[in-house]
């Protein structure tokens, strides 16, 4: 294949990887968004392995990673909970940036394999991308590492806090940057490249570490464009176009999803880039207080749930993280259309931050065949639960806890809640007392027109649907 179609090739690839993040967009295209990206990484494949000079040594080589990696994969794939995809998502950015890491080393040892200099002569533009790359993938394997410890409970989800954190912080930054100055500007010393990496590993360390469990969904979001960012740089360095395309592609859309996540949760996105994102001293207090004294609540029956439902004439269901541990998104779909059939409204009311990544609980849904029609966002379904009889809340906390608007001293004050508590009757379903991932009590639980649900969601749901069938 000539450099020309090898271009071409690169070319298709990347504008089918836009047409797959315009289909991700959206549950009811998504399906066709997904393909698209693997038709183009597909196309992508076979161009690099028919670019022109490539040995039959480099040939087997890429081959065979590729059959490792793909095997691993398929066996992750086929594995995996539908609760694990968020910390499965942090493990594979953190392999993207180690992977800029390694990229970037190559370079640096072997330059004259892509066409950059010399060992000892490499071109100043080169070592800028290089460095560059080396860094942002090196903040963005530790922090992804971190961001995974979090949220699969291996790592404490309460922000971990010190003294002259932030100054740290920004001590750190300033420094590394001083360092790739001083990379380029000396021509790529090798110590001086495993110094910026090691700073940088400790930066994303550093910089996660603070963030509280509540806030991981925008982390999440935030480390996957800086992935992108990194795979840029490498590219660049490399002279790689399809990977400047996809990566800038991919640094670009993860930095929009997070300015929406911080939007959406009435928080500073300077903050999240600076690693400050929810680790206000006094939350953490908060978070980390004396236990508050027992409150009564009032519990009811399944029971008693579908008689009040039954007569409802509109029914809002909030979904959260606890739905999708007991995997009982199928039944509350058929819970919906019973309650349709005795001639209720039911609505779905998706928080942005509702489970531990971006679009959880729409892909929890629409794996149930719930109507995208049905499915609403914060803002235009919150009016509505003033309206609404019932609001059933399974699983969710964080997003419904009204402390986000009356407690100053709540590590999620400030954030934009699901306003549940309007609702004439809100049943609650939890297995306990406990708070949610924020560690953060809820207010919710011991408001007059609550009632919960005590047990596991999918059982305490089949229960209604079992009383709602009599």
């Amino acid at each position: 294949m000539s450099h020309t179609l090898s271009t071409l090739a690169y070319l298709v690839s990347s504008v089918l990887f836009i047409l797959a993040l315009k289909g991700l967009s959206h549950p009811s295209t998504s399906r066709r968004g997904n393909l698209m990206g693997m038709i183009g990484m597909a196309i992508a494949i076979l161009a690099t392995l028919a670019t022109p000079g490539m040995r039959a040594g480099g040939i087997g080589l890429i081959i065979a990673g590729l059959a490792i990696g793909g095997g691993i994969g398929a066996v992750i794939a086929n594995r995996i909970q539908m609760t694990s995809l968020p910390q499965l998502v942090a493990a594979f950015h953190s392999l993207v940036g180690l992977a800029a890491v390694f990229v970037a080393a190559a370079a640096l040892y072997a330059p004259q394999s892509f066409g950059i200099g010399t060992p000892g002569n490499i071109h100043g533009q080169s070592l800028v991308e290089m460095s560059l790359g080396l860094a942002i993938g090196a903040i963005t394997f530790s922090g992804s590492v971190i961001a995974f410890a979090k949220l699969d409970g291996r790592m404490s989800g309460a922000p971990i806090l010190f003294k002259g954190q932030h100054l740290l912080n920004a001590a750190l930054g300033v420094l590394l940057l001083v360092l790739i100055g001083i990379f380029v500007a000396t021509g790529g010393p090798t110590g001086l490249f495993w110094l910026i990496a090691i700073l940088s590993f400790a930066l994303g360390f550093l910089l996660i570490i603070p963030i509280g469990g509540a806030d991981m969904p925008v982390v999440v979001s935030m480390l996957n464009s800086y992935s992108g960012w990194a795979a840029a740089g490498i590219g660049f360095t490399i002279g790689n176009l399809l990977l400047i395309v996809t990566g800038a592609l991919v640094g670009a859309s993860g930095a929009i999803l997070s300015y929406i996540m911080c939007k959406g949760m009435n928080r500073s996105i300077l903050n999240v880039l600076l690693g400050g994102f929810g680790a206000e001293a006094g939350g953490a207090a908060a978070a980390g207080g004396p236990a508050q004294p027992a409150r009564p609540v009032k519990s009811g029956s399944p029971e008693d749930a579908a008689y009040i439902m039954k007569n409802a004439g509109k029914v809002i269901i909030v979904p959260g993280y606890g739905m999708a541990v007991a995997q009982a998104q199928q039944v509350v779909r058929e819970m919906a259309d019973l309650l349709k059939k005795e001639g209720a409204t039911v609505e779905y009311a998706i928080h942005p931050v509702a489970g531990r990544m971006p679009g959880h609980m729409n892909v929890l849904l629409a794996e149930a065949n719930v109507p995208y029609d049905d499915v609403h966002e914060l803002e235009e379904i919150n009016p509505e639960f003033a309206e609404a009889d019932v609001a059933y809340v399974i699983g969710a906390n964080d997003v419904t806890n009204p402390a986000a608007k009356t407690d100053k001293t709540s590590p999620i004050y400030g954030m934009p809640i699901l306003d549940v508590d309007r609702a004439k009757t809100v049943f609650f379903v939890k297995r306990g007392m406990s708070s949610g991932y924020a560690g953060v009590e809820n207010e919710l639980f011991f408001r007059d027109n609550t009632m919960m649900l005590f047990g596991d969601a999918k059982k305490v749901t089949q229960q209604i649907v079992q009383a709602l069938q009599k």
